[in-house]
């Protein structure tokens, strides 16, 4: 298993990453949200030598002009993983299957050669989703033990802590393996 983290506006732009292999770095969110702090927090993991990623907290509608604003948002270096955050928003709604899936195909249009993921806890993978439409892989939260969530489905990334900030697994066999199928 390789190890990573993902960060937010929340956290600092220096980040610890000694045994680390990836990064995922909250890039955007809605139409017209940008992590401020997103520039900084992926120089340091470009400058640690980790694999990196985006991810955009998607809301329902204007699927379109999110999916624009996330692209523009989060940089097109060769080899960076693109994410979908799927869950309830800050006022308690949710995209729709179908707008999760419309805008997993849009941003991979926008982006045909990228990875994109689809990033979502384990309640809403196993109640909510009813397409399993994750486009080319599966972010999953359950916090559990590191690289044993709670579901079936086949998974890349694993996210299986918040404490004291959000920290991934990936079923990878070597960061070799990883930068090879997120150029893929």
């Amino acid at each position: 298993m390789l190890h990573g983290i993902d960060v937010s506006a929340f956290q600092s732009s220096s980040y610890d990453t000694s045994g680390l292999s990836f990064a995922f770095i909250k890039a955007t969110e809605g139409r017209t949200y940008t992590n401020p702090h997103a520039a900084a927090q992926t120089k340091t993991a470009r400058d640690a030598g980790l694999v990196v990623g985006f991810y955009h907290f998607l809301w329902p509608g204007n699927l379109a002009a999110q999916a624009e604003h996330f692209v523009t948002g989060a940089p097109s270096k060769a080899g960076d993983i693109l994410a979908v955050d799927w869950e309830t928003t800050g006022d308690g709604t949710h995209a729709s299957n179908a707008e999760k899936d419309t805008f997993l195909k849009k941003v991979k249009s926008l982006r045909p050669n990228h990875r994109v993921i689809l990033y979502c806890n384990r309640d809403f993978w196993l109640n909510i989703d009813n397409t399993s439409y994750a486009a080319d892989g599966l972010w999953i939260a359950d916090y559990v033990t590191a690289g044993h969530p709670r579901i079936q489905a086949h998974w890349r990334f694993h996210q299986y802590t918040s404490d004291p900030y959000d920290k991934d697994v990936a079923d990878f066999a070597s960061t070799a393996a990883l930068k090879s199928w997120a150029e893929g």
